[in-house]
């Protein structure tokens, strides 16, 4: 059996309903190869789609080449305005991009200026993901992102200033448990962060509600329901991202530290903690962003009463987004 089903050019190549199927699509997504994709690999991309839109594909093009041209274009150019998007924000250039970041916020003896330069930098590079990947098919003023972005960093800042504040006056505290807890205070002050950041950039969709599809694709009606539902599951994705991120890293470095070899060679501890960082962040991207289908499905009968008139269908779809 081939391993590339038959292109279809609105449909992702694995299967939306299954974990497996979503985290293998995300890893496509996410992939850091298509970062050196050159302007004329794209551009032949695009024309083979186009192609194969137009029903005039030159002979002995596989599904496999479609399938990659597809994987290319999605990559790099946004879906909505046509445009490329600029490398760094990317989806498929968030690991690469933003290990360096996530190796600042774990640096320990951190002051409370590294503290707020690193959790202000972090929540910047995050915005400008969240804005170059966002829905542009209805327009949106750009004082909603505005109005996340500072809502974040002002957030993230005063969680990590406050905890770090806290643990320096707690007189219980070894010196090297004090090291220890303090490597563990980005998770909450980036969590927290990333709730508040989708709930400012989205909370217009709790009050005007999010649009949802029968099984055909045809709209059935606007919901709020179906918009808390979306925006629970994004608050959910975005805490458990930087759980692995943020968590492990000082555990596994806790361990490591320990060894004979780092014991010695003092100057190995940041790259060592550079790769475990690297590791990290790219298992926890595809599992979280995998964990719901970006097209959810819910309960008909869990909806406003007018969408269920509107409808014969027992479940219908809406966009979660990312």
């Amino acid at each position: 059996m081939s391993e590339y089903p038959t292109f279809q050019h609105d449909k992702p190549r694995f299967d939306q309903n299954t974990f497996s199927g979503r985290f293998r699509h995300f890893l496509d997504v996410i992939d850091p190869s298509t970062l050196f994709v050159t302007e004329k690999r794209l551009q032949e991309s695009v024309k083979l789609l186009e192609r194969f839109k137009q029903g005039t594909l030159p002979a002995g093009v596989t599904d496999a080449q479609l399938w990659q041209a597809q994987k290319i274009k999605q990559a790099i150019i946004h879906p909505d305005t046509g445009e490329k998007i600029f490398m760094p924000f990317r989806m498929s250039g968030f690991i690469p991009f933003g290990t360096p970041v996530v190796i600042g916020l774990l640096l320990p003896n951190q002051t409370l200026a590294s503290t707020i330069f690193w959790q202000w930098l972090n929540q910047s590079h995050n915005a400008c993901v969240n804005y170059s990947n966002r829905n542009a098919s209805k327009p949106a003023p750009v004082s909603k992102f505005v109005q996340g972005y500072l809502g974040a960093v002002t957030s993230a800042v005063s969680i990590a200033v406050g905890l770090n504040v806290l643990i320096q006056k707690a007189g219980r505290f070894s010196p090297t448990s004090r090291l220890l807890v303090q490597r563990f205070i980005p998770f909450p002050a980036v969590a927290s962060a990333n709730v508040c950041n989708v709930v400012l950039m989205r909370h217009s969709e709790l009050s005007e509600g999010v649009s949802v599809l029968d099984d055909d694709g045809n709209v059935v009606g606007t919901s709020k329901v179906a918009a808390r539902h979306a925006l629970l599951e994004t608050a959910v994705t975005r805490v458990v991202l930087p759980m692995p991120i943020l968590v492990l890293p000082p555990m596994i470095m806790a361990a490591l530290e320990k060894l004979p070899l780092l014991q010695r060679q003092r100057r190995l501890v940041l790259p060592v903690h550079s790769l475990v960082c690297l590791a990290a962040f790219g298992l926890a991207l595809p599992l979280a962003i995998s964990l719901f289908p970006q097209m959810s499905q819910i309960d008909v009968n869990q909806l406003e009463p007018e969408i269920a008139a509107a409808t014969d269908c027992k479940t219908v779809t809406y966009n979660k987004g990312l």
